[in-house]
């Protein structure tokens, strides 16, 4: 890219970006989740057809595959694949994609930073909330952001088995996560509203992180239940170690009701990233995205 290329690339995305900092992120966002949970049959139907059309959705994965068949655009959102859909690498020395979507960043906790954008980096310590423990356990350690369209399947998945031992709820913005927000906003994941999940697993600590978004009209678990949207703006911490939870791999960890980023942290030196693995790839869920370090 010459430079008057990325100058003039960099002053749209500024354009762009710039409004966010003044709209209701919060207000708005409500409002879509109150608009994409009616019910009127009329009313839900036109607006799935017109999705369906408009980000080009293949509907015949989907085990529902009329607009008809969804009580809520919210619930064709977070719909379900068929069984043959996805091919699944299980195996305990595989770690999976839990997402359909596409690699925003790839690589290495280097200093305690993890890329955001070519040229920008972000805050380990802000990420994890300054959660000293987390903190210690991935530093110099590897990572992957994954971003979902909003034509991706939406639900999360285990990408490996593990045992839940904290969840960390963050307050924060709602920017959204596109290509212009992440090469402009700085600090971006580590601003933005959040779901903290540690796990302890064969292969070290693994954080599965949701990152909320603008008109991301909730996160949930199938532990936690619905987590956002919540009056209770502040930190949340849940410790699970007397009462553990245990996820498999491949097994369902949660959903996006629209779309969003989910990151992964993984310790040093504990996986291998596979090699035909690059930025902006698209990738489905149970898809190889790395193996075990022997």
């Amino acid at each position: 890219m010459s430079l008057l290329s990325y100058v003039v690339t960099k002053i749209i995305d500024y354009i762009k970006v710039l409004p966010l900092y003044c709209l209701p992120q919060h207000g708005l966002t409500a409002i879509v989740y109150r608009l994409t949970r009616i019910e009127h049959k009329a009313w839900k139907n036109f607006v799935i057809r017109t999705f369906v059309k408009l980000y080009k959705v293949d509907m015949n994965q989907a085990i529902w595959p009329s607009e008809e068949d969804y009580s809520s655009f919210n619930a064709f959102f977070i719909r379900n694949l068929k069984p043959d859909a996805r091919s699944w690498k299980r195996n305990k020395n595989n770690i999976l994609s839990p997402v359909d979507g596409a690699v925003s960043q790839i690589g290495y906790i280097y200093k305690n930073k993890l890329i955001q954008a070519k040229g920008i980096d972000y805050s380990l310590e802000r990420l994890l909330a300054n959660d000293e423990y987390a903190v210690e356990r991935f530093q110099d350690g590897n990572f992957i952001t994954l971003y979902l369209s909003p034509r991706d399947y939406h639900r999360i998945h285990m990408p490996v088995s593990g045992k839940l031992i904290k969840t960390i709820f963050v307050p924060g913005n709602l920017f959204p996560v596109n290509t212009s927000s992440v090469r402009t906003v700085d600090q971006l994941f580590a601003r933005n509203e959040r779901f903290i999940s540690l796990f302890e697993t064969e292969l070290g600590l693994v954080a599965q992180i949701m990152v909320g978004a603008t008109f991301v009209g909730s996160m949930e678990t199938v532990f936690a239940g619905q987590i956002t949207p919540t009056k209770h703006r502040q930190i949340s911490i849940k410790e699970y170690e007397e009462t553990p939870i245990t996820l498999n791999q491949a097994e369902e960890f949660g959903h996006f009701n629209m779309g969003s980023t989910v990151i992964l942290l993984f310790e040093k030196n504990k996986i291998i990233w596979s090699e035909d693995l690059k930025e902006n790839d698209p990738i489905q869920v149970g898809n190889l995205i790395a193996t075990v370090s022997n």
